[in-house]
């Protein structure tokens, strides 16, 4: 029963919500407009430092946000201005390389007095606001088969405040998408020339969507930190991989797909991991190596569905189509 618990509970983990909110802003990027961002850890970095370095100063939770959304929205228009005129390709550079160099100035020893250097921030540095904020009381409890703390670090208070923002993020993505505004970028992403025809502003409409996917990726750092100390090194290459890959597994240009894709991907991973922990004995395989194998399996099984379903569980292979 523990083991089920542990593989369900991956369903609404709040890891698997922060992934789902970075997806759906990598979805207003890709999905709907056609950038390839491929630096979205560098906007979850930023919300997470954002956050964090204000709530250790004694900023308000409501202040500590904003200032995360700034910060992306900053982020945001020093990569966009000099790279949205350009091909996708340069977009992908440059924002892979940015989210680099968030990465490695955070951990930079002469930032160490700001951002904690390679160390990073402890918990109780920038948790305590948001834990007192709870009207839940102190102590566990127990719904169905999963129990946890009411509010402390990986608590049913931060799981519920987690999907309550992915599904207001959701709900905001599909009146997007079916506005005007979502309508352009669609045609951007289809045909920049046909919107170009029609007077608008190709460059002006993509750096909205990549502001707003930005805020999204911001939120996720901030969900992503919660239950953890803010480190850099775990904010790095490997989280855009894994939110690309939740994007393409769920399905791009859909509603649903980043949510169903991140809960796809974390209860398989953890449901591998967990079968091969009790069904292998720890003399035929280390629990070092059962982590490294999962990925292997996992990433052979996301292989084929590329292969043989390349618009994911949800979505279009029209969707698909770029520039024509």
């Amino acid at each position: 029963m523990t083991i089920i618990a542990n593989i369900l509970g991956e369903l609404f983990a709040p890891t698997t919500a922060a992934y789902a909110l970075a997806a759906i802003g990598l979805n207003i990027h890709f999905g709907m407009t056609g950038l390839m961002n491929m630096g979205q850890a560098g906007f979850m970095l930023l919300g997470a430092y954002g956050f964090a370095i204000t709530q250790m100063h004694g900023a308000n939770l409501f202040s500590s946000v904003l200032f995360a959304l700034l910060l992306a929205t900053v982020y945001a228009l020093l990569l966009g201005i000099p790279t949205l005129k350009l091909g996708p390709d340069y977009l992908a550079m440059v924002t892979l390389a940015a989210a680099e160099i968030v990465r490695i100035v955070g951990r930079s020893t002469s930032m160490t007095s700001v951002t904690g250097g390679s160390a990073g921030i402890a918990p109780q540095d920038f948790t305590t606001q948001f834990e007192n904020l709870s009207p839940l009381p102190d102590g566990t409890s127990t719904f169905l088969i999963w129990t946890y703390n009411n509010n402390i670090a990986n608590s049913w208070w931060l799981r519920i405040v987690a999907w309550v923002l992915v599904a207001l993020c959701a709900f905001l993505c599909w009146r997007w998408f079916r506005s005007p505004w979502g309508r352009v970028l669609k045609g951007i992403r289809e045909d920049e020339n046909a919107i170009r025809s029609l007077g608008k502003s190709v460059t002006k409409y993509k750096m909205q969507a990549l502001i707003v996917g930005g805020l999204f990726g911001a939120l996720a750092g901030i969900v992503f930190i919660l239950p953890r100390s803010l480190n850099p090194d775990s904010l790095g290459r490997t989280v855009t991989f894994y939110t690309w890959t939740i994007l393409l597994l769920g399905g791009a240009a859909t509603i649903m797909g980043p949510i169903l894709g991140s809960c796809v991907l974390w209860v398989l991973l953890t449901a591998v991991k967990e079968t091969m922990r009790v069904s292998i004995p720890p003399t035929v395989i280390s629990s070092n190596q059962i982590e490294a194998l999962g990925w292997v399996i996992v990433g052979v099984a996301l292989m084929l569905l590329v292969i043989f379903r390349p618009q994911g569980v949800l979505g279009n292979r029209k969707e698909l189509a770029f520039n024509g």
